[in-house]
């Protein structure tokens, strides 16, 4: 289901690029790690829910990759380009094998479903 987004003609000219191009390479980055790690957790400074996720994944012993971007006053708008891009509005964002899973209590859910060791497990 695709969820909406501004169609690109409903944009005048003179801002395209600056749409497209807004802090690009915070989204190229995220999606690089994505890729290439089986678990990566998007975070903020000072972020408790941030904390929580690292620590799930610690405590099943789930090695995973941190990327933070700012603090609660510093960084937001590399963080407005993230939450652009997925549609996800709050961090962190927890991705597994290149997919969003959502937040920490979406993988605090996942690991005591036992769904994410399967997850990790499935082919390429």
């Amino acid at each position: 289901m695709p969820r909406p987004v501004l169609d690109e003609a409903q944009l005048h000219p003179a801002i395209r690029d600056q749409v497209v191009n807004a802090h690009a390479d915070i989204v190229h980055n995220v999606r690089a790690a994505a890729a290439s790690n089986p678990v990566l957790v998007i975070g903020m400074a000072g972020n408790p829910w941030c904390r929580r996720a690292r620590k799930a994944l610690a405590a099943a012993g789930q090695a995973h990759h941190y990327l933070e971007y700012g603090s609660y006053v510093s960084g937001w708008r590399p963080r407005t380009a993230l939450k652009m891009w997925t549609g996800w509005t709050s961090f962190p964002m927890v991705f597994v094998r290149g997919q969003l899973i959502g937040g920490a209590q979406d993988l605090e859910r996942l690991i005591a479903s036992g769904e994410l060791p399967r997850l990790l497990a499935e082919p390429a």
